[in-house]
């Protein structure tokens, strides 16, 4: 792999076509894995080709060529978290669980928590959960799910607060080996 690399950045295109070819796999994995993203990933993996294509040259082989690829690849997916995270959410509130794993990608809680959170926010009045949800979750201002909402700011922060308790409690008594109410 390394071999094609070198001579690929002496203006081999078959080598070039090797190479890729070669690494295409492996870097879909690990993109997918990092970035959490599959259908994200294959973009990464084009942008991560195009930058290594114009990196070929000064490629010197002093490291493997698979470890120079994927230190290009990580580059580029961090580089495309801190893009997406600099701009402002692109989905509707009505669609706050995209929302929620967008924002939270790298740091998202392990599936059986979210599953538990769910089953426990599944149990509150309505208006609580949502209004918890949005600006708990999502991360969304208050003042932005009053507005949705059609409430006072201080409606909003009273469900959420009232949210916030009862989570706690039921919380407290499943850890207490007694059933939540």
């Amino acid at each position: 792999m390394t071999r094609w690399a070198l001579a690929a950045r002496g203006g081999d295109r078959r080598a070039v076509e090797l190479f890729f070819a070669a690494v295409r796999d492996d870097l879909l994995r690990y993109l997918t894995r990092v970035s959490g993203d599959p259908q994200g990933a294959e973009d990464l993996v084009q942008e991560t080709l195009l930058r290594a294509l114009r990196a070929l040259p000064s490629f010197e082989g002093r490291s493997s060529a698979r470890t120079w690829l994927l230190s290009i690849a990580r580059r580029t997916a961090v580089d495309r978290v801190r893009y997406e995270r600099s701009r402002p959410p692109l989905a509707a509130t009505a669609d706050w669980l995209t929302t929620v794993e967008r924002e939270q990608r790298g740091h998202v809680p392990g599936f059986e928590e979210r599953v538990v959170l769910d089953e426990l926010l599944a149990r509150l009045p309505s208006d609580r959960a949502r209004a918890f949800r949005l600006t708990q979750i999502a991360g969304m201002p208050y003042a932005e799910v009053a507005e949705a909402s059609g409430c006072p700011v201080g409606t909003v922060r009273s469900r959420v607060a009232r949210a916030r308790q009862t989570l706690l409690t039921q919380l407290t008594l499943a850890e207490d080996g007694r059933a939540p109410e």
